[in-house]
């Protein structure tokens, strides 16, 4: 009787604390066996996106497999690969562990795209860039091409979408007080996947988060309120994209292993620079041009925006 061995490894920018149940719920494997004596591996997952998985047979009898191990789920119950027997009078033997990352593996994307501030058009909010917060408290190393920011207020205001996208992730459960924290890994989060397979990573909601798993948002589209840190109103951003699915290295020497993410320098439209790199420590007022909310929308989008 063949074995389905399962070796569940969840990802992400950072050090993951999702338990193996949680886990499971998010992206599953299941194999099936045809009448034609074929198998078809099937993903289940709970969030829409794109997921990498990677597969390790360990068993492998009566049938070949084409190229590298590794494949794209776009769609939930995605049927992902099937396995033909060599022999078709006899069954394919196999066993396999697999392993997950969100994210499309070395997507197509463009460096110089442009991106609006996290704020709504007219508001004047201070640029600082943020260091790796895994070498600060952690000891791992900081990737050569780390880029993250922060985006501070003077009070509470909305954080809205630098890029249309999907909505893929919401985590909204704290609720705590972390005005005097300097830091805490307890904070409410989006991402939200472009058309070219990068992301878009916001952290530091306020609870009560605007926006849902699978919706699409444009530029200007509010995501939800910014939470006091450190006595400061902010919202951190990332834009990444997967570069890397060795998991293998990270089950050796996860301290050591390198960041499974590559991370963007944005450029931003501002009133300031309406294309450029952001200067850290610097005022900026947000500029979003009617060409920066449509050049990603369709035809139908931009009707229904000239409506509003």
């Amino acid at each position: 009787m063949n074995k389905l061995s399962k070796s569940i490894l969840a990802l992400f920018i950072g050090i993951s604390t999702l338990s193996t149940k949680a886990q499971e719920k998010e992206f599953n494997v299941s194999s099936k066996r045809n009448e034609d004596k074929s198998i078809t591996l099937t993903a289940e997952k709970s969030s829409p996106g794109t997921y990498t998985v990677v597969l390790n047979f360990r068993e492998l009898d009566n049938t070949s497999l084409n190229g590298d191990p590794i494949y794209e789920v776009k769609h939930n119950n995605d049927n992902f690969l099937t396995l033909t027997p060599i022999n078709k009078e006899q069954n394919i033997g196999y066993s396999f562990s697999y392993s997950f990352i969100r994210g499309k593996l070395n997507p197509k994307y463009s460096p110089l795209f442009l991106y609006a501030l996290p704020y709504a058009k007219g508001k004047k909010v201070k640029a600082v860039e943020s260091g790796f917060l895994n070498a600060t408290y952690f000891g791992s190393t900081t990737p050569e091409d780390w880029k993250s920011y922060h985006f501070l207020t003077e009070k509470a205001d909305t954080v809205t979408a630098v890029r249309k996208g999907t909505v893929v992730n919401v985590a909204d459960v704290h609720d705590a007080d972390t005005k005097d924290l300097k830091y805490t890994s307890k904070v409410n989060a989006v991402v939200v996947e472009h058309a070219d397979g990068t992301l878009a990573t916001y952290k530091g909601f306020k609870k009560g988060v605007f926006v849902k798993e699978g919706q699409t948002v444009f530029p200007g589209t509010a995501l939800g309120m910014n939470n006091i840190t450190n006595e400061r109103y902010a919202i951190s951003l990332m834009i990444t994209y997967l570069k890397s699915v060795d998991f293998e290295a990270a089950k050796k020497s996860p301290k050591d292993s390198k960041s499974f993410y590559g991370f963007i320098t944005p450029y931003f439209c501002t009133t300031e620079n309406t294309n450029g790199i952001l200067t850290s420590q610097k005022y900026y007022t947000s500029e979003i041009t009617p060409e920066l909310t449509q050049k990603e929308m369709t035809k139908k989008e931009i009707k229904n925006w000239g409506k509003k």
